[in-house]
């Protein structure tokens, strides 16, 4: 009975642990500070991470048309050279169609493109 007892303590110490430890943070900041500086379009520096993601950013895995482009266009996951971010920037301008516009067009008239559902 003693065996049992200290196996239920230990299970139950390591599923505390488990459940206890912080999650892991894959914040993407060089995203957003390119994008702002780029655009400078006030209510993306409000929305951060939710320009491109779900829920506001909270939905990591919801992902805009717009953010699957840049996606694509970065070419690697957690792309951090400014320089190549840039031109992911850039190289989307010219895809999506919101209303009739591209999304180099929309930006440049102030507005972000759709947020992900």
């Amino acid at each position: 009975m003693k065996k049992f007892t200290a196996l239920l303590s230990l299970v139950a110490v390591a599923g505390l642990f488990m459940f206890s430890a912080p999650q892991k943070a894959e914040a993407r900041a060089q995203y957003i500070k390119a994008f702002v500086a780029e655009y400078d379009i006030a209510e993306a520096k409000e929305k951060k991470c939710g320009v491109c993601h779900g829920e506001g950013g909270k939905n990591k895995k919801a992902v805009s048309d717009y953010g699957k482009a840049l996606a694509k266009a970065l070419g690697k996951k957690n792309q951090k050279d400014a320089e190549a971010i840039k031109k992911a920037l850039k190289a989307v301008e010219e895809e999506g169609d919101v209303d009739g516009k591209t999304y180099g067009e929309l930006l440049k008239d102030g507005k972000l493109p759709p947020a992900a559902e």
